[in-house]
């Protein structure tokens, strides 16, 4: 296997390649389950595709809550099978697919009532500890433990004496869910999987009832390309209804769409050594350990608006606010928010008109011959997803193929990290980079930290922190143009680094700099490095109008003041 680079040439030479000859299988979507479609189907040994519209993980999978969670509260909804299917995953994640990215996270689950609260909840948690152990599953997660309140204190010194009499203490995982995919992108592409990003598909082709493949607008490089495969995978999240609309199929079932928004605040604004779950009337808030922030979320409401920019209202950062207000000593402000971003959940549409109700597992159909849907799901469930989807596919090919083999993949960067991080103080005295900073890219590379090492000791300025964004290194900005796919600044400082949201500047005087330092890569001249520069300002401006709107209505609209960047 060859660790695959995402550069420019390789997106023209995929795209020419997935052109010439008929495919084995096609996904159409990059977020995390098309991502892991595509791996799942390469490392069966079938001829593979995977095409984007926009950036890899630029919809949902970009913009969930950042965990690798059971979910607990599923365990109340008595949904047995889907709790245990995620807690396997987490597992896997942790351990053997992905310890460089995927972490683990306390959290901390405040006790209001006295006696039958502590029983009940006490319950549960011990519940997820053991199906989690289930099968050899656990991974080493410490077991949940319960706090008397001056205890609960000690670890969250954040809260309200008046708002516990006691807690109880669980653990769980998280990821930068956007580094996740583009990880697994190149995972799949290293093992021959055909991958480009900005590729939309205009139409599918047809014989007779059958979908033979897709037609594709390049949109970067202009131009029209046909792609051929035996089987097409529509895994297109939210999507997935307009998607099989171009087909001329209903489909024979409904995603709808739930907007979760999320805040980001500096982490001295709560004192606390653990993450927080909290109820709420409808759903459950987390407060989650993020570097230097913590994240604040999440909301639980119906979008039928704008898909691919989702906005945050005045209304919902308002709700967060007082939500988590109701249990800290010292409340948060809106000054307090460095970062706001809204995503959308891929829900199965059930008999419940709540999107809170509706269903978190997943569908796989099979409409019309050579197509394959698979929709809903959670993220921590994106390789059981995709299994499932190309289990489908297979079906439609006539010739035996192996089962899936990825729960045994690591993903790039996984192998050796363990090594690497242990000699991390070394590493740091070879490259002349601080301890903390090689620390830093082992858990966002792995072992790949290899390559952005090579670029700082051929260019030391390289090495050197981004300017207003200190937390990164001028050595991720290339690289993310030079080998993660980024095309353009948004896809850098929104997906590849989270610059837009920890920084109370929303990125916007770091975007120069970044804006020059990929240039070289992506053949920018002064012209385009300006365009890109001032389209990421009017995003960040037409964000930030949309959160002083009242409501979803006024909010898209505000929103949608800042097109999308068009290539020259």
């Amino acid at each position: 296997m060859r660790t695959a680079t995402l550069d420019p040439a390789q997106r023209a030479e995929a795209l020419a390649e997935m052109a010439e000859r008929e495919l084995d299988v096609l996904v159409v979507g990059g977020g995390i389950v098309g991502a892991g479609t595509a791996l799942d189907a390469a490392t069966r040994g079938l001829s593979t595709g995977l095409i984007e519209a926009r950036d890899w993980a630029s919809g949902t999978s970009s913009r969930s809550s950042k965990l690798i969670h059971g979910g607990l509260r599923y365990l109340e909804m008595l949904d047995f099978p889907l709790v245990r299917e995620a807690l396997k995953e987490r597992g896997l994640l942790l351990e053997r697919l992905a310890p460089h990215l995927v972490k683990p996270v306390p959290f901390l689950y405040p006790l209001q009532h006295r006696g039958w609260e502590r029983l009940y909840a006490g319950t549960g948690v011990a519940l997820y500890d053991v199906m989690s152990m289930a099968k050899g599953h656990g991974r080493g997660l410490p077991s949940h433990r319960h706090l008397s309140r001056t205890r609960a204190l000690r670890v969250a010194p954040c809260l309200r004496k008046d708002a516990l009499v006691g807690a109880l203490q669980y653990y769980d995982a998280e990821v930068d869910d956007a580094r996740f995919v583009a990880t697994l992108v190149r995972t799949a592409a290293s093992y021959g999987a055909k991958v480009a990003n900005r590729a939309r598909v205009t139409g599918f082709l047809r014989e007779g009832e059958r979908v033979v493949g897709v037609r594709v607008e390049d949109v970067e490089g202009g131009g029209e390309y046909e792609i051929r495969a035996r089987q097409v995978v529509n895994a297109t999240g939210v999507w997935t209804d307009d998607t099989q609309g171009l087909v001329g199929e209903r489909g024979q079932f409904h995603v709808k769409a739930s907007k979760g928004i999320h805040l980001v605040v500096p982490k001295d604004r709560i004192h606390s050594s653990t993450g927080l779950i909290l109820r709420t009337e409808k759903s459950v808030l987390f407060v989650i350990p993020w570097g230097r922030h913590w994240i604040v979320g999440t909301t639980d409401t119906e979008w039928d608006l704008d898909k691919a920019h989702p906005a945050a209202s005045s209304a919902d950062i308002d709700y967060l606010l007082e939500h988590v207000n109701s249990v800290l000593a010292v409340p948060l402000t809106r000054d307090d928010v460095e970062g706001v971003y809204a995503g959308l959940r891929p829900l199965l549409a059930g008999e419940s008109e709540a999107t809170s109700k509706l269903s978190r597992e997943h569908t796989v159909a099979h409409p019309v011959p050579g197509l394959v849907v698979v929709a809903g799901g959670k993220y921590t469930t994106y390789r059981v997803m995709a299994e499932d989807a190309v289990d489908a596919a297979v079906h439609g090919l006539d010739r035996r193929v192996a089962d899936s083999v990825t729960e045994e993949i690591p993903l790039l960067g996984a192998e050796g990290y363990p090594a690497m991080w242990n000699a991390r103080e070394r590493i740091a005295e070879r490259s002349g980079l601080h301890v903390a900073r090689v620390e830093h890219l082992l858990n966002r590379y792995g072992s790949m930290a290899d390559q952005l090492l090579d670029l700082i000791a051929a260019d030391p300025t390289l090495g050197e922190p981004l300017r207003h964004a200190d937390d990164y290194l001028r050595a991720e900005i290339v690289y993310a143009a030079s080998h993660e796919g980024a095309r353009h600044l948004d896809d850098v400082l929104t997906r590849r680094t989270r610059i837009s949201i920890e920084t109370f500047d929303r990125g916007t005087r770091s975007a120069r700099e970044a804006a020059e330092l990929m240039a070289p890569v992506l053949g920018w001249d002064e012209d385009q490095i300006a365009r890109e520069v001032e389209h990421y300002e009017k995003r960040v401006e037409a964000e930030r109008e949309s959160q002083r709107q009242p409501d979803d209505l006024t909010a898209d609209a505000a929103r949608l003041g800042a097109p999308d960047i068009v290539p020259l």
